[in-house]
């Protein structure tokens, strides 16, 4: 926390707007509006709400495809399947570990022959760091697919000196307990189009129609965000560009003291890009390291250090089994090679150098006894 938090829950008490509507969400809305550079921002109760209600806006429906980066959350893909959609994974690439713009344009292609177009693509930038946009914009314009912008890691980070989650006709925030700032839960969907802001709001709410008495004519979900965590996360928004630094500064430490350790590769960050380093990830190349990074992974853990791998790909999930995947090329599967040669690091803003050291100091043991 960054010790604000209490004024701005205290005002939501005294001023007794504890409900999911309130001065802190419309401030907080306007605020990361604001912030990113959009005309609107909507208030909900998780980035996964976020995506879902971008979906319907955008008219996805029972058998309709949407194309999804693979190497990612499940969150990002899960309401695909609400709407009785079918996914279609598409592969990263080498250089941000994102979408693959190769991988990309041979599924769109495919889909235009078949004379189905994806509804919806939706484009991780995942542990921060942009996708590709430039590429994979201009390949959404040629085939007139909308773009959704899962931007759950990103909040701070830019593009060619644009923010991040302003590139699609949606972009969606998570402010989850593990993000870069957190409401404990909560989500933000941004866009330019202030018919669809007012319209995601509405579905937000129940879909409540304009009545005296409850009415109903369309479907609704319960997606709002509370007066109370957007008090929470206004004081967050205050201090991003300090938990920015923070984890850019944890990734530099550790690239200065691991980078030079063969077979060591950290992800490195796309030229023209600002990433906010939600994560340090990176990968380890067994044959050339002599070590693998399930034997880090385990190393640390022994001394008591969390690290996982990095996202299990979602073509290689049961709950997708059998769903079209489309490979970077016809040579390497970029998403399971970084699987399982990916962990990622200690990274939470409040990390002390004391702590960071300590995590650093047992990878060098472990390397040492492997080595």
């Amino acid at each position: 926390m960054s010790g604000n938090e209490a004024k701005y829950i205290r005002e939501a008490f005294d001023t007794n707007w504890i409900a999911p509507l309130g001065p802190n969400v419309d401030a907080f809305e306007k605020e990361i509006a604001n912030y990113v550079g959009v005309n609107e921002a909507v208030a909900l109760s998780s980035g996964t709400a976020a995506i879902h209600l971008a979906l319907i806006l955008l008219g996805v429906e029972t058998g309709d495809k949407v194309f999804c980066s693979s190497l990612t959350f499940v969150a990002s893909a899960n309401p695909i399947l609400y709407q009785g959609a079918e996914p279609v994974f598409i592969d990263s690439e080498p250089e941000t570990w994102n979408m693959s713009p190769d991988a990309l344009k041979r599924a769109l292609q495919d889909a235009a022959i078949e004379g189905k177009l994806p509804k919806a693509i939706i484009v991780v930038n995942l542990y921060g760091q942009s996708a590709k946009m430039n590429e994979i914009v201009a390949l959404c314009n040629e085939f007139g697919v909308p773009m959704i912008e899962d931007a759950a890691e990103s909040l701070g980070s830019t593009y060619k000196g644009k923010p991040s989650g302003t590139f699609g006709e949606f972009g969606i925030f998570s402010f989850n307990g593990n993000k870069i700032i957190t409401t404990s839960g909560g989500g933000m969907l941004v866009t330019n189009d202030h018919e669809k802001a007012q319209k995601a709001r509405f579905l937000a709410t129940q879909a409540r129609d304009s009545a005296q008495h409850y009415q109903h004519s369309s479907r609704g979900y319960n997606y709002r965000m509370s007066n109370i965590l957007a008090g929470i996360g206004r004081a967050q928004l205050e201090v991003l560009e300090d938990r920015v630094k923070a984890r850019r500064l944890i990734y530099e430490r550790y690239a200065q003291e691991l980078g030079s350790i063969p077979g060591l590769f950290f992800m490195s960050e796309l030229k023209e890009t600002h990433s906010n380093r939600w994560l340090t990830a990176l990968t380890i190349e067994e044959m050339e390291a002599g070590f693998s990074a399930n034997e880090v992974i385990q190393s640390l853990a022994e001394a008591n250090i969390e690290a996982r791998p990095v996202w299990k790909p979602l073509h290689l999930q049961p709950l997708f089994a059998g769903v079209t995947y489309y490979p970077h090329d016809e040579e390497r599967d970029i998403s399971e090679e970084l699987f399982f040669k990916g962990l990622c690091l200690p990274s939470g803003s409040n990390l002390m150098i004391e702590e960071q050291l300590r995590v650093i100091n047992v990878i060098k043991s472990a390397v040492k006894l492997k080595v």
